[in-house]
């Protein structure tokens, strides 16, 4: 297969990784030109994987004409907030035998729209397809063992996305949920912004599996909401992916809650972590999402308030538990 993956930060970089390993002909698109020279010079993503260098047939560029022609495969694996941008210019050089897919997870800050939405305003007619599940880039970028989940409702672009990424030390399973796959990879970032607060503030384990089995609750609320499957969401992309950054220190989304719960501001903890932390501008939708579908989603509710309201950990933490008791 002949696949570009677009986004040269550390997930974007270790898939390109993990699909040269098992292709001839893969490139990872840069945005800026100098970092693209950079990458291609060292041979490493030396601000974020460092240590760890590319195959021999990974190409770096940052001409985007040059990036998308003849590909079989377009991985989008930038932030949220560059999503659409993305998505947008890729529509100026897409043809329709071609496929794009993303491994963005989160949905659009300013809309709230599920990125499988953003798609269909973007690219029309392109059939939605996503990778996703419990994976940290570093992990990936070393040949570490990694299950995911590739969800697509077209076959084409569904086995696509499986031969490109499946062999070695990764494992792909398909889905036809779409919906679901995106809502697990996206909401189990708030969640585990929760994990964090608890821990970072020493509330202990027991704690810390009081919030992972009650944010699966509330997946599984919206879910059932929304149209996603039961299923999905106790599969990788759902309960799979929330215990893994619930639980280790890779996740991004997990540290920033660490430093909120020794007591930093948000300011302060997100310039600390240096990179993007989806959770947070998250957990501003997953707010919206279930006031709009009538949906209680307390633990998520609570962390945008310690986010964006100023609510002290201790005084959130007491709100949660004082809730009315309610059957499991």
């Amino acid at each position: 297969m002949r696949i570009a993956v677009l986004g040269a930060g550390s997930w974007g970089t270790a898939l390109a990784m993990q699909a040269a390993r098992l292709h001839e002909d893969v490139l990872l698109w840069a945005r800026a030109p100098t970092q693209a020279a950079l990458l291609e010079s060292r041979r490493e993503n030396a601000r974020y994987l460092p240590g760890v260098h590319f195959p021999e047939n990974l190409r770096i560029l940052s001409d985007r004409e040059t990036a998308l022609r003849d590909r079989d495969l377009v991985l989008v694996a930038v932030p949220t907030g560059g999503f659409r941008e993305t998505l947008h210019w890729v529509s100026e050089y897409i043809d329709p035998e071609q496929r794009v897919a993303w491994a963005t997870k989160g949905l659009e800050k300013s809309t709230g729209a599920w990125l499988h939405e953003v798609l269909a305003e973007e690219l029309p007619g392109q059939p939605p397809a996503l990778l996703s599940g419990p994976s940290f880039a570093g992990e990936v970028a070393r040949n570490q063992p990694t299950a995911l989940t590739a969800a697509a409702t077209n076959a084409d672009a569904l086995e696509r996305v499986v031969r490109a990424f499946h062999g070695r030390a990764m494992r792909v399973y398909r889905n036809s949920d779409v919906l679901g796959v995106e809502l697990g990879g996206a909401l189990k970032n708030v969640l585990a912004i929760a994990a964090g607060i608890s821990d970072g503030a020493g509330f202990g384990a027991n704690a810390r599996a009081a919030l992972i089995t009650r944010g699966l609750a509330e997946l599984q609320r919206l879910g059932a909401a929304v149209g996603a499957s039961p299923q999905t969401l106790t599969g990788l992309s759902g309960l799979g992916d929330l215990v893994l950054t619930c639980t280790d220190d890779q996740s991004r989304n997990r540290r920033l809650g660490l430093y909120l719960g020794q007591g930093f501001d948000l300011d302060t903890a997100l310039a600390r972590i240096g990179q993007a932390v989806e959770g947070a501008e998250t957990a501003r939708v997953a707010v919206a999402k279930a006031s709009a579908a009538g949906v209680e989603m307390p633990i998520c509710a609570e962390v945008y308030a310690v986010l964006y309201e100023d609510r002290p950990v201790r005084e959130a933490v007491r709100r949660l538990l004082e809730r009315d008791p309610v059957a499991e």
